[in-house]
């Protein structure tokens, strides 16, 4: 008896290495710091000549091995190799961290636009990112708005909409502003009357990273994401307590204060973001009217962190921002009315956001629902005009992520609304108006081999007043081998016509018409195709290109159009379409501890509808931008950047020269916690002003001429960073 109790005990023991053996051994490999899984890693084990790559999860299984001693080698794409012996059978998961080796804009990023969490160099979506690095440069060089660190990215222009209040929007490969989706932690609330004014006042110290990608974008984020979309990521609390304070004054008479803390325990966590502008009116050319607007700006953006359990997130939000704009005659700003000095005008708005997110995690599939309110209320001042008018905004969404063997699934619903009201004021013609969608989406990748991927979407939409919407999409990457890699992609857009969504020139509001019954939504196609090569040498030496084709194609157009006799604004859909093309390339090299990052942008953007001239106004077909810095030791950073804009086309006026634009900074450590930088923008005093006058007509009534170069001329900043 026990005898065959011991042959029994005997073969459950070998048949139970047998399976795990057979099983295999499963591995998640995660980022060192931000424990993000890390796709597409690759693992090796010896003797066995055993290999795979981590699926988007950071997860993969080896099966059929040997059991006994084994040398693991993990290598992923800007981590460092890490070598482990193990000794199988394992049970369980064997986790594994693997340290990034750099920072750039190119290098291991996770991305969360793509609603898969992979890493950036291996999306079939194209997206570029502007890291924590860049963010921390950028709160001590603009620390009010993120406006100027956007402008240096290849293939985005940021258009100055207005002299007078200084608004502006961002267009992305010629498209018009209104073609670009900005979304706040992946969800759309800037639209219409809220979305046209002060969307880039965003401090860059409340930001983790800033997501951008160029062209369609509408299977995932709804019809308006055509020429692309921009995602600003909030920053999470860490286990380690974060505080810092920025203090910043410009010679253009801008100040600037800037804090944010946070912490992480356990099962709480915090983080707090306040933040006040002041910026006095000047009037820089000497023609009495203002070229920066007297500015009063704060924000307020408290965040509590709940973690009940291991796998779940929970977050609550709330933002308040509130400004005062006045611009126009210097006289009058300075409270010196008369019959002959009467132009003015000054904005006051206010945005209350709330914001709530929860992410639950069922082993390797990801359940995600998040919601958003906005209301925003903006009041317009003039000589005859006293306006006011309420937006208000909301989104929520439910959403999964499961993983398979070989493939990805991303689906979810959405709802999404705006509602425009007018509120006790002087009448204006916009009619007030009302938009809901009811939205599904789905994404499948399918990784058809550990370097191709190939990836489908589709988005049904549901517009209350326009109707049903179909938009699919289709992607292909393709890794040739650790050098080059290419993508491929197509995808469908929408957009609904809105009189208050953001134009190239800002008209006035008293002037807009109501959308005629005649006029449809827009309809878009957008192809893009790249090509990357990138090369690592010794000591951190590399190099990054990137050369990407973009083709748009708008049928239906709405287009504005403004009467000679009574300065009315109208629209209406033209039949020809809206096409633009191009390339767009960077370069992004590190090289003796320089690093160097070199953008060239050639758009080709016509109004098909229109002969003669049909090119899109205010588009360089010619854009260039670099940026150079090297740090000397541990404590200096010397940084020179600069961008060229060519001629652009003006309807009814001749074509714009092209100019330089630069700037340059120094930057330097004092022991741990303090920085000091000194900044420049605009050295070579390049405006508007110097080829030609700002406005025509009096001054009491005056005409401005669409901006095309800057207007505010040099500026001078110097900035103190004090973190722990």
């Amino acid at each position: 008896m026990r005898k065959l109790k011991f042959y029994i005990l005997c073969l459950t023991t070998t048949l139970s290495c047998h399976t795990m053996a057979q099983d295999g051994l499963h591995l998640s490999i995660l980022d060192s710091g931000s424990r993000q899984p890390v796709s597409g890693a690759s693992v090796r084990l010896k003797p066995s000549s055993k290999a795979g790559v981590t699926d988007s999860m950071g997860r993969m299984r080896i099966g059929e091995l040997t059991l006994g001693s084994q040398q693991l080698t993990i290598t992923a794409i800007n981590y460092q190799e890490k070598t482990i012996n193990i000794t199988l059978p394992y049970s369980g998961v064997l986790e594994i961290l693997l340290i990034p080796i750099s920072k750039t804009m190119e290098d291991v990023v996770i991305v969360s636009s793509t609603r898969t969490n992979t890493r950036m160099e291996n999306s079939p979506m194209k997206v570029e990112v502007l890291g924590q690095e860049e963010m921390n440069e950028e709160n001590q060089i603009k620390p009010g708005n993120i406006a100027s660190i956007l402008g240096d990215v290849s293939g985005i222009q940021i258009q100055q909409s207005s002299a007078v209040s200084g608004n502006a929007n961002v267009r992305i490969q010629g498209l018009d502003g209104r073609y670009t989706q900005i979304l706040r932690d992946g969800m759309p609330l800037f639209e219409g009357f809220s979305g046209g004014f002060g969307i880039l006042q965003i401090p860059p110290l409340d930001l983790k990273q800033v997501e951008l990608i160029k062209g369609s974008a509408s299977t995932l984020y709804g019809g308006g994401a055509i020429g692309g979309l921009i995602n600003l990521i909030s920053k999470k609390p860490k286990m380690e307590q974060e505080a810092m304070l920025t203090l910043n004054q410009t010679s253009l008479k801008e100040s600037n204060i800037n804090t944010y803390i946070a912490k992480r325990w356990k099962t709480f966590g915090y983080s707090f973001f306040g933040g006040y502008t002041r910026q006095k009116a000047s009037d820089v050319n000497g023609d009495g009217l203002s070229d920066l607007p007297d500015i009063g700006y704060y924000i307020l953006h408290p965040k509590l962190f709940f973690y009940p359990t291991t796998h779940t997130t929970i977050s609550l939000g709330f933002t308040h921002t509130a400004e005062t704009r006045n611009g126009g005659d210097m006289q009058v700003l300075n409270g010196k009315v008369s019959s002959a000095h009467s132009y003015f005008e000054k904005n006051t708005t206010g945005r209350d956001t709330w914001e709530f997110q929860a992410e639950h995690k069922l082993g390797a599939v990801r359940l995600t629902l998040k919601a958003m309110y906005s209301d925003f209320e903006r009041r317009i001042q003039e000589s005859t005009l006293d306006f006011k008018g309420r937006q208000r905004n909301y989104y929520t969404e439910l959403s999964g992520f499961v993983p398979f063997h070989k493939a990805d699934l991303v689906a979810g619903i959405n709802f999404t609304g705006d509602s425009f009201t007018k509120l006790p004021s002087d009448p204006i013609p916009v009619n007030e108006y009302r938009n809901n969608i009811f939205g599904v989406f789905g994404q499948y990748t399918w990784h058809i081999k550990d370097e191709t991927l190939l990836e489908a979407g589709l988005r049904y939409d549901h517009h209350a007043q326009y109707g049903n919407f179909l938009l699919p999409r289709i992607a292909l990457f393709h890794r040739f081998n650790d050098a080059w890699a290419t993508r491929w992609g197509v995808g469908w857009g929408y957009k609904t016509p809105n009189p208050l969504a953001p134009q190239n020139v800002e008209y006035p509001i008293e002037k807009i018409q109501p959308i005629g019954p005649h006029v449809v939504p827009e309809h878009s196609l957008g192809v893009n195709a790249e090509l990357n090569w990138r090369k690592n040498w010794s000591k951190g030496n590399k190099i990054f290109i990137n050369l990407a084709f973009f083709l748009t194609n708008l049928s239906k157009p709405i287009i504005a159009s403004q009467s000679t006799f009574n300065g009315d604004v109208n629209f209406s859909n033209w039949d020809g379409p809206v096409v633009s093309a191009g390339a767009d390339m960077y370069v992004n090299a590190t090289v003796q501890e320089w690093e160097l990052y070199v953008g060239y942008t050639y758009t080709d953007a016509r109004r098909h509808y229109l002969p003669g001239n049909p090119f899109v106004v205010l588009t360089p077909r010619n854009r260039m931008a670099f940026v150079i810095g090297r740090n000397i030791g541990e404590n200096w950073l010397l940084g020179l950047e600069g961008s060229y804009n060519g001629t652009q086309y003006r309807d009814g006026d001749v074509n714009t020269p092209g100019y330089m634009f630069m700037a340059a900074m120094i930057r330097r450590k004092i022991g741990e916690h303090v920085t000091l930088v000194l900044n420049g923008e605009n050295l070579l005093n390049y405006r508007q002003s110097d080829h030609e006058a700002l406005f025509t007509g009096p001054i009491t009534q005056p005409v401005f001429k669409p901006l095309w170069a800057p207007i505010d001329g040099r500026s001078i900043n110097l900035s103190l960073r004090i973190g722990l």
